[in-house]
Formats: structure tokens, sequence, C-alpha cells
């Protein structure tokens, strides 16, 4: 938040106004250890905590009068008081909704809405209360049975709802449309278009509905057509609250500003009796939350999320003297709500604390209030009490009500069947093992289970869901992982387990015997590592993102071609996509599409894996298309224009993947309309054919790519919409042809599974001429055809299984505009000659390259692997020979494959996402040369970031024109990295300065880049004393360092590095890992292996920096200009020492002695007297986490 124009004499305010009645909770307390109850000091519950009757409340000013926890530690979404009972309505992030009865706010009742959405909106009923969720609407009684539950579409993201009577409701969200629901019959009545998506906030009057948008305006609506009369554009980034009273609006919400969305300080107020603005209000707090609290006069209550509070006339002036503070336990406020009465206000903060504040002593939260019904007090307790240890105490004892009405166990015989538990299977091991004596087997007992325990399978099939995403289970104890007994090991979801040492230790060389990089999966969003390699291996596309580079900060392209370069230099070891991940985070439109997978979501599994990487193809498509369009010479860096690729007004993406067609719609009436339009991938349509034909696949990608389809659509001769025939015509053939499965339901699986089935029988007949064409065939009869007493001549029956794609089709463009589409074999290509002759006529083959498929895991969500057909280009630059291979990519394992087993697809556990067809010669047509776009121009000075950067703060030299490094100069490099160690999961890791001094010459050891990289992301713990990084360094707000972003200082190393300068560093490796740099092993110099002895501890540069050096660095904190420095005098040091490394064993003599005094100090340097004793230093660099 910012807190610049806040007056200085409120940090001498109080923390709280009452502070005997304030919760006590110690700020050192885990919140976990409380479980579900908060006792104050005397041991009191906080629910309970009464009022003193010592303490006087000041009638018209507002105060706290109570606060109770929720939910410990669960942050509170939605809070909202009952219209019709004197109740508190919260509900959490969890999805659990509480209510509190009455000002002492006393627990009534406490259930769960929703077991993985948060509560975003309660609206109270006469019968019960509404809550909405992402897509679900639930009504329940006030003491929590459900009266209705009403699912919306899974595609929706609801966010407001508005009770326009008592029984129609309106529901509106992030859709561009708003739904009306009756709740009487509890069925959507009306769907109204809403030309701005984003309906967050709803308000009605007598005259207009208003609806908040997340673009920052409001609309108002007519209260029977729901059209637009007017619209303000309150704000330029977006709306965070509003509020209608009389004849104004007023309304809070962000700014865009140059470094990104920041809260605006003036309230935007409107007059609706002339629809205008009038004269902005400016407050002294950060405004999230406002409301009207009518009394005498129409005053604003405006709310922080730090819990500032503001009262002001909206046609006044704003006095700071009218704040007053809400102590949270949390950090944040995260919901207000005003009572009907205007007597209290209700606050809830992101630790499940609820605060009430009221303007008396016993306020009333609705004028008039009807009684609520409370439960029957419980007659037990008058009982005698009755002992269960015994076993023969006759249950006849307990209490029973006498009634006559029907039970609640006493289900009908509709929904009662008898259901008897089926045996579970035996072990696969033991009948491996057995022998049998007459028909009695006896087995040795493998110990997979407990003595006399015997798991059960409760559910066979699960209807709610589609039987073949779930994977069948094995026979118990048969290996580690038993739901994926028939899935192979490289098709299982690999992970990286950590040691002490981090990453060092674990064996890659295991998982990847090729050349080839593999990329590492534990960073978020992850799941799209296979379809970045698939676009790594189209050596058009690889070629041309390597040869992009514009100046915009997160382009997607400039990272994918980073990334690229490193898989280029890597030699079999792992890259990871950090900084490309990174940008991908902040491009809105992917947000916006669900791209952007929670950490809980991705652990979990609960994103549908299939679905998320087809549109996540789509859209890299898309955004390459649009960033290649984008770049202009004026706009791009010095040598960008060079590429060979560029054409003025063209991108490249869409000559490749783009394809030209003409949309034809017929209407009844005779007229037709043709709109010419493009399309970068296409989507496979299946037809609806329950009687089991045989496709080929070339039929169904011809009917996907020609689709004819019947919609509603508007006709300009009628003047209405009407029926009409939609026909799609191919102009221009794309050069790599992509395709979306869309196997998103058993029905599309069944048709893969059906049209396999008939290719196997085809290919059967098609080798064997002694099978008559009418004979059915057992499984068993066509596995005794592989054998070799068999008559077939082919490789092996079980190569021709499950396959139903064909690993080339052709594609002939016809003089009528239409497209014939026939699977290709080799056969013929030699019965119809080269395809390269036929192009001249419009005839072209596609030669399948690549496949992702979904491996199921109902536990895990599955993961995605890629088929990649490596082409000759890669074979020759990473090994030297001249040949095609087929790889499976699995993350970090890769492995070469038959080429049958890219285009088997056993539906119950591997699922086809998404093909890449490539023109045959595809390489011949485009000019494949990389002209490295990076030049010297980078190292030259640059202007901050920073607002308050002065050259007084200038803390480095930049680099000359005459001194411009060459190949094997030495360059010090010190790097901080953020992130903490973990033995589990690292963290996510980012950098906070990179350093870099000469190594020679007359400026030697004077910095020459000493950058702090700005980050838009949340900083957890600063760690200042292993990183010398303090709070604000990295703002550009109030840092007075010089701060760039991560792609600037990224190019300047990136050139330090393609020109071949050596770093000198220490523990250089997981720095340039953090920053996603792959730099040769001959140009790094670090001191950490330089003075190590083998099988021996790694030892920190402050201790070798006193031993050999006599310097005593890193004091309270880490200064990288310092570090870098001492490694750069240390290297010295050592070739002093190794006398330019002729004398090895001089110099392990030296070392001896260093592990030897290093032992005798436990690795401490000593301090001087009257100094604590120091904090070892870590080996690796100074952390910041995120």
């Amino acid at each position: 938040m910012n807190f610049e124009g806040l007056d200085p004499g409120l940090a001498e305010y109080a923390p709280a106004m009452h502070s005997a009645l304030d919760p006590v909770l110690d700020a050192h307390l885990n919140p976990s250890l409380l479980q579900n109850v908060e006792l104050d000091p005397e041991g009191v519950a906080l629910e309970a905590l009464p009022v003193q009757e010592s303490v006087h409340i000041m009638e018209g000013v507002y105060s706290e009068l109570h606060s109770v926890v929720a939910e410990v530690g669960v942050p509170v979404s939605v809070s909202h008081f009952d219209l019709h009972e004197e109740m508190l309505w919260v509900g959490s992030h969890g999805g659990h909704a509480t209510s509190f009865f009455g000002p002492a706010l006393e627990r009534y009742s406490s259930f769960q809405v929703n077991g993985s959405d948060d509560i975003r909106q309660i609206q109270s009923l006469e019968n019960g209360i509404l809550f909405l969720t992402k897509n679900n609407l639930k009504y329940m009684a006030r003491g929590g049975l459900i009266i209705f539950d009403y699912l919306l579409d899974e595609n929706e993201d609801m966010h407001s709802l508005l009770l326009t009577d008592s029984s129609t409701l309106l529901v509106g969200g992030l859709q561009n449309h708003i739904l009306e629901i009756d709740l009487n019959t509890v069925q959507e009545t009306q769907k109204y278009a809403v030309e701005t998506p984003g309906v967050t906030i709803m308000r009605q009057t007598n005259r207009f509905f208003f609806c908040g948008h997340t673009s920052g305006k409001v609309s108002l609506r007519d209260l029977r057509t729901f059209k637009v009369e007017h619209e303000f554009d309150a704000f330029s980034g977006s709306l965070s609250d509003f509020d209608v009273h009389g004849n104004l609006l007023a309304a809070c919400g962000f700014s865009s500003r140059l470094t990104g969305l920041a809260c605006d300080r003036f309230l935007k107020v409107y007059d609706l009796r002339m629809m205008r603005a009038i004269t902005p209000l400016q407050v002294h707090v950060d405004p999230a939350f406002l409301r009207f609290i009518p009394t005498y006069t129409s005053r604003l209550a405006i709310i922080s999320q730090s819990g500032q509070c503001q009262f002001c006339e909206p046609t006044g002036l704003a006095n700071p003297a009218d704040i007053f503070h809400v102590n949270p336990v949390g950090p944040l406020l995260m919901t207000f709500d005003v009572s009907a009465s205007k007597q209290a206000l209700a606050f809830g903060d992101s630790e499940g604390c609820v605060h009430l504040w009221t303007d008396s002593p016993e306020p009333s939260f609705n004028p008039y209030s009807r009684e609520t019904e409370f439960a029957l007090p419980c007659l037990v307790d008058s009982l005698p009490p009755l002992d269960w240890s015994q076993d023969l105490l006759p249950l006849s004892l307990i209490p029973v009500p006498l009634t006559t009405d029907t039970l609640l166990s006493d289900w009908p015989a509709a929904n009662s069947a008898p259901a008897p538990r089926r045996a579970p299977p035996v072990d696969a091991e033991i009948l491996r093992t057995m022998k049998k004596v007459g028909f009695i087997g006896y087995a040795p007992n493998p110990r997979t289970r407990l003595r006399n325990q015997i798991p059960y399978r409760l559910k066979e099939s699960d209807s709610e869901f589609d039987s073949f995403s779930q994977v069948t289970e094995s026979p118990v104890g048969r290996e580690e992982e038993p739901h994926l007994h028939m899935v192979s090991k490289k098709y299982r979801k690999v992970t990286i387990k950590y040691s002490k040492l981090g990453l060092e230790d674990f064996d890659f060389k295991h998982y990847n015997k090729t050349l080839f990089a593999g990329l590492e999966p534990h960073i978020p969003n992850a799941y799209c590592n296979c379809m970045i390699q698939v676009l790594y291996f189209l050596e058009p596309v690889r070629c041309l993102i390597q040869n992009h580079l514009c100046q915009k900060e997160f382009c997607l392209a400039c990272e994918l071609g980073f990334l690229f370069h490193m898989l280029d230099l890597s030699r079999g070891d792992p890259c990871q996509g950090n900084n490309f991940l990174r940008a991908f985070r902040t491009i809105p439109e992917a947000s916006a599409l669900g791209l952007i997978l929670a950490d809980s979501d991705e652990a979990s599994g609960k994103g549908n894996l299939a679905r998320l990487i087809q549109r996540w193809n789509r859209f890299i498509l898309t955004q390459l298309h649009q960033d290649m369009q984008e770049l202009e010479l004026p706009q791009a860096y010095r040598g960008a224009g060079g590429s060979s690729f560029c054409s003025s007004g063209d991108s490249v993406i869409g000559q490749l993947f783009s394809c030209e067609m003409e949309n034809c719609s017929l209407c009844r009436c005779g007229s037709e309309t043709v709109r010419a339009s493009s399309t970068l991938l296409f989507t496979l349509s299946y037809p609806d054919d329950k009687t089991g034909k045989n496709y080929d696949f070339a039929q169904v990608l011809k009917r996907s790519i020609c689709l004819d389809q019947n919609t509603q659509a508007w006709c300009d001769n009628c003047e209405k919409y009407q029926p009409t025939i939609q026909t799609r015509n191919i102009r221009h053939l794309p050069d790599i042809l992509v395709i979306n499965c869309e196997v998103n339901s058993s029905k599309e699986a069944d048709f893969w599974r059906m049209q396999a089935e008939f290719a196997f029988k085809m290919a059967v007949k098609k080798h064997s001429g002694e099978i008559s064409k009418n004979k059915e065939f057992a499984l068993a009869d066509w596995k005794e055809l592989g054998s070799p007493e068999g008559v077939l001549v082919c490789p092996s029956i079980e190569e021709l299984k499950n396959v139903w794609l064909p690993f080339s089709i052709r594609m002939k463009m016809t003089k009528n505009k239409g497209l014939d589409v026939c699977n290709w074999t080799d056969g013929d290509e030699m019965q119809w000659g080269p395809a390269r002759a036929e192009e001249e006529h419009g005839v072209y083959v596609y030669d399948l390259m690549a496949t992702v498929v979904h491996i199921l895991d109902s536990r895990t969500g599955g993961s995605l692997v890629a088929h990649i057909k490596v082409g000759e280009t890669y074979h020759q630059r990473k090994e030297g020979v001249t040949h095609q291979q087929w790889y499976l990519f699995n993350d970090f394992l890769i492995e070469p494959i038959d080429k049958h087993e890219a285009v088997q697809f056993d539906m119950n556990w591997k699922v086809p996402a998404i093909l890449y067809y490539v023109k045959r010669n595809l390489n011949s047509r485009y000019n494949l040369n990389i002209k490295n776009p990076i030049e010297a121009s980078v190292l030259l000075a640059e202007a901050s970031l920073a607002r308050k950067q002065r050259k007084t703060h200038t803390t480095f030299i930049p680099l000359m024109l005459n001194e411009m490094p060459q190949i094997g100069d030495l360059e010090e490099a010190e790097l901080r990295s953020d992130g903490t160690k973990s033995t589990i999961k690292p963290s996510q890791m980012s950098v906070a300065r990179i350093t870099c001094v000469r190594g020679q010459g007359p400026n030697e050891g004077i910095p020459f880049i000493d950058d702090y990289i700005s980050t838009q992301e949340q900083v957890v713990d600063y760690l200042t004393q292993y990183s010398g990084i303090k709070p604000g360094d990295l703002d550009a707000k109030i840092s007075s360092k010089h701060l760039t972003t991560l792609k600037s200082t990224y190019l300047k190393l990136r050139f330090l590095i393609d020109i071949g300068v050596k770093f000198v560093g220490h523990g250089l490796q997981k720095d340039f890992r953090v920053i996603n740099l792959m730099v040769p092993k001959d140009q790094v110099l670090d001191t950490v292996y330089l003075f190590h002895m083998p099988r021996k501890r790694m030892i920190s540069l402050r201790f070798l920096a006193w031993y050999f050096l006599d310097l005593k660095i890193q004091g309270e904190t880490h200064d990288s200009i310092e570090d870098a420095r001492t490694a750069l005098q240390l290297y010295r040091k050592y070739l002093e020492l190794s006398k330019n490394g002729t004398e090895p064993e001089s110099f392990h003599k030296v070392l001896k002695g260093l592990y030897e005094k290093g032992r005798k100090m436990d690795w401490k340097v000593p301090e001087p007297e009257g100094q604590t004793s120091p904090k070892n230093a870590a080996v690796f660099s100074s952390v910041l986490a995120l």
C-alpha cells in the first residue's frame, strides 16, 4: 500500500480506541497450534469475551465492540448482516460459512458450503441464506440444511449476485453475460449479454441497475430491459468498490501507472441527476471498500486494506481527524459490511478474525428483526451416564424420542439397494509363485499388507466421471505405485529428489543418456514443458525465435529465444524455463484463459491437463504471432533487424502456421455472405455416428478443416437472426499443420478406441492374404499372427495395436476450392511419385513430427509427455551424425523410442492431445541462419527505473567503447539469488542484484555492472543478513539503487558469455542456474572448486578471505561488490600458489593446511574483541525468498 499521502500525525494514534476490548493474540504464536479455539490471556474463548460494563462507548462514534475468530488462519472472503434476524454471516476462502448472533457475536451455526472454492457473496432471505461460489449457487437454511443446490456451467466464474425481488436473482461474473434465476423454480429464466465482461459488483435503486466492471467502468442499466442507459468510465485500471445513495454514486479503484496498477486516492463521485462527474474526493487512505452510511447526512465510510477507516462527506473535504484504525489480526482486511440500521460495521481480515464496530453499547443490526430460533436444550444431561466399556450394556437404555414421523435413516426402497463387497484381486506375486497340490495353491506371503487386513474397492465405477479417465487399479502390492501398473515407467511423472546439496548430487544422466536437454518440472506452470520441446525441435521456429529481440520487458518470444539458446548449449544437462514462465504469468490473456495454475491445483491435479495444454497451444501460437507482428525496426534493439526471417508487416509465425480460409454463410432466403479469415490450428470434430462406422483419420481431419454446420446468424437481407448453413473453404494450406485432438470425454475416447480396432483388423488383413474378409478374430488369434509360425510378414503384431493415426497425410487443393485429404504411406509414394514434384499442382504431403499425450492418473491428475521426431540438423549439432529418430520427452527424462510408439494410444492411460504435421522438405523453404541479435550496446549506460536514483548513488562505472571485453577477458560476477534452501522442493527463486567488476586492465576491481533487479512479485523475506538487500531496494518508487529489469541485465550477461568472457566468482553454478544462463564450463572459474579437496566440504568465501588474504568480509551483511573483489583476489592468489597450475602437489599441501585450520576453528572466522560471535556464512549465495 502507498501511504505517502498520510498525515504524519496519524502515526501517533493509539493502536485501539478501547484496549480492553481488543482480542489478545500473540504475533509469534503459530495459528495452527490453536486449532479451532482462540483464547485470550484469561483463558476465555474469544467468542465468549464479554463487554465490560465500565467501558463507555460514545454515542454516534464507532468503536470496536467485539472480535471473534471464524476460522483460524483461513482468510475471510465475505461478510453480511442478516436482513431478517440479528445475525452476522461470514464466509471464508475455504468455502466455510459461520454465523454469529447478536452484538456479543455468539456462534450460532457453522457449516461447509463448498469443498474447494471460496464463498464470494452472501444474501439473506426470509427462509434461508444464499451462498455464491465460483460456479455454484447454494440456498441453505440458517441451521445448515440445504434447500437447493444449483450448479452453474463449469466454465463460469461468478463474483456477484443481486436480489431484484423476493423470487428473482441476478448472477454475474467474469464472463460476458448475466444470468437471471427464478428462486421458486430454481431455473435460469434469462441470460443478458454484457458488452463489457467482468461484472463483479451489482447495486440497485428505483431507477437503475448498477454494474461495476473489472475494467474500471460502471454501467447503468434499465430495470426492465437491462439495456445500458449510461456508462461512467471511472478508473483506467480496475474497479475496487462503489456504492449508490440518493442521487450520488461514489467509486474507488485502481489507475494504470508505468509500473502497473496503483490504488487511486481520489474517489470518483457522480451526480445521477445530470449524469456527470462532480469534483473527485481526495482521501487520506488507500480506499479498498466504501459504503454510504446515511444518518443525518450522506456520509461515506472509506476503508483501506491495512485497517484505516475514514468518514467524510462526498461533496466536502476529507479531514485526517476523521480517521480511525481497525486492528486486524492478519495483515489485511478482506471484507467490510454495514448493517441495515447503520449502527454496526463488520470487518473480516486475512487471519480469519471478524471485528464488530458499533456506535452504541447495545446496537441492533436491523430496525425490525424477528426472533431467532435456537436449538432445543439437550435433555441427556439429566440422565445417568452410560458405561460404553460394558459389552452387555443394552442399547435400549439410550433415550430415543417417541415419534410417528418417518425417521431420516428410513430411506425409501428406490434409494436403497444391496451392495455386497466383491473379493479383491489376488496379488500377482502370489499367483506367480504359487504351487498347486491338488486343487489347493501354496505361495509365500509377499508381506505387502498388514496381517488380517484386506483392502476393498468400494467403487467399481463412478458415473459422475468418465470411466476412461480413471487408471485401473493394479493387484495389491505389485509395486510402489499400484495405480500405474499398466503405465510404462518412462511415461510416469518424474520428480526430482532433493538432498542437502540441492541438485548437485541428483543423477540426471540416469534419466537422459542423450545429448539433448530436458526441462525441470518443479517450477510453477511447468506443465507446458513438452510443448516447449515441440516448438524447439521445429527448426524454422527455433531459428526465428532466436533471431527475435525487442524492448518489451515481458515478451514471450524473447524469453523463449533465450530458453532455446540454453537448450542449444546444453550437452544433456537439464534446463529450467524460470524466466519464460515468469513472463508467461504476467500476460493478462494467460490468466483470463485459466492457463495459470495455482500451486495447490498443480499439486493436487485438479486441472484437466489435456484441455489445459490445448488451450496453451492455441495461446502460445497466437502470442508469438502478435509479438512478431509488433516488432518494428525503430523500436527494436540494434541488430534485431538483421534477421533473415523478418519482413515488413508480416509474421513468419503466420507464414508457418496460418491457414487462410473463406467462411461462407448461406441464409434460407438465398443471401450468401463470404468472409476471409485465418487460423493457426484446427480442432478435431468427430462424427455423431452411433453405428460404429469405420473412418480414416484423413476423413475426420477433412471434416474438421472444411467444417459445415447449421447455426443461427444475422442476415442483413432478412434483418434478423436466421438459420444459416456455414461452410469453410481453404484458400492456402499452412506449412505446419497443428491439430488439437479434443479427447475430453469417454465419447471421444471410445471413438478413438473403436477406430484403432478397425485399423488393426485392416492392417492384419493387409499383411495376411489367407485371412477371410468376413472372418472375425479374437485378440488371442491376432497375437498368434505375430509368432514365428504365423503367416504374417510384419515387424510385430504389438506395433499394429491401438494405432489409428497415420505417419503421413496427403492434401490436394481442387480447382473448385475443395480439399482432398487421404492417408499417405511409403507405398503410395512409390506409386504416385515424389511429393516435391506434385506441389506445383497443389498437392502437399505432411509428415507427423510430434504428438503430445496425456498420461492419465486419477490420483495426481496425470502428466503430459511428447513424442518428437528429431531431425538431422539437431543430431548433426549434438552428436555429429545425420539421421532422424523418435524420442520421448518427459520433462528431464529423454529416451529414444520406436516410431510406432508415437502413434499408439491406449485410451485407458494414454490419450492424445496435440498433433503436429509438417510439410515434407520444410527446412529447405526457409533460411535457417541464426544471427545473434545482442550487441555490445547493451553494456553501455542506461537509465535507472528508480525515481530517486541520482548520480551520487551510482556504485559502478559503465564500460567505455575502448574497454569492451574480448574473448578470454576476466570478469568477476556476483549474483544475488533469492529463495530458501529446501530438501523437499525448492521455493521460487529469482535474482535480486547482479554485480560485475573488471577483471583486468587499469580499472581492475571497479564495477561496470551493479544492477538491482526490479520485481513485481511479493517478497516474503529479504534475509538482509545474507543478501544485503533491504526493504525498498527493489521498489522503483523509493529505491535509491540502480534499478533495471531482469531482461536488461540478462542481455548484458548473455553478451559477455557469447563473446567468450571468463567469469570468476564464488558459487557461480547456482547463480547462473537461477538467472537461467547456460555458461560453458571453460568460461567459469569458481573459487568454491579451486580451493576444494575431493570428498570434503565446500568452504565459504568469508573463511577463504580471512585465511589467504587476511580480510574480514561479510560482517553484518553481504555486499556483492566486496564479494566480487574478494573472489578476484582469491583467484590471483590461486594462480600464485599453484604457479599458474603447474605445481599441483605444492598447492595440495596448501589445501591440506587450509582444511586442518578450518577444522580447528570450526570454520569460523575469529571476531575482534567486543563483538558477538559471528554466524557462519553459507556456501551458497545470499538469498531472498519470494
